[in-house]
């Protein structure tokens, strides 16, 4: 399944446009080392779209439970999108994590 990263992109771009930036820098673990509060943010940002992506698998795997059990309430249609909206959304996050990797191994292998 190949997932475009524009459409990934730009939702994560807009999801930055409604972060307030911070006033001062915020002090890193390693002494002498300033960072910005956006390393945080974008930290807090991704682990908030890694839970999203959990709670959409566990709540497949409820629906796929309940349904497999009987629960009449639940169609196979309905059991099928959600389990599919959970594939999609975790491929995309790893899509998301393979272009990480791969900007840090560039970043990496730039002469100092």
């Amino acid at each position: 399944m190949d997932i475009k990263a524009n459409s990934i992109y730009q939702e994560m771009q807009a999801m930055i446009g409604t972060v307030k930036p911070s006033q001062s820098p915020v002090s890193m673990d390693v002494p002498g080392v300033k960072g910005n509060a956006s390393a945080s943010q974008f930290s807090d940002m991704l682990s908030q779209a890694v839970n999203n992506v959990n709670d959409m698998q566990r709540t497949s795997r409820e629906m796929q439970k309940s349904f497999d059990m009987g629960d009449t309430n639940l169609s196979l249609a309905e059991v099928m999108i959600a389990k599919e909206k959970a594939g999609i959304a975790f491929e995309a996050t790893l899509q998301v994590r393979n272009k990480v990797l791969e900007a840090y191994k560039t970043i990496m292998n730039m002469p100092v």
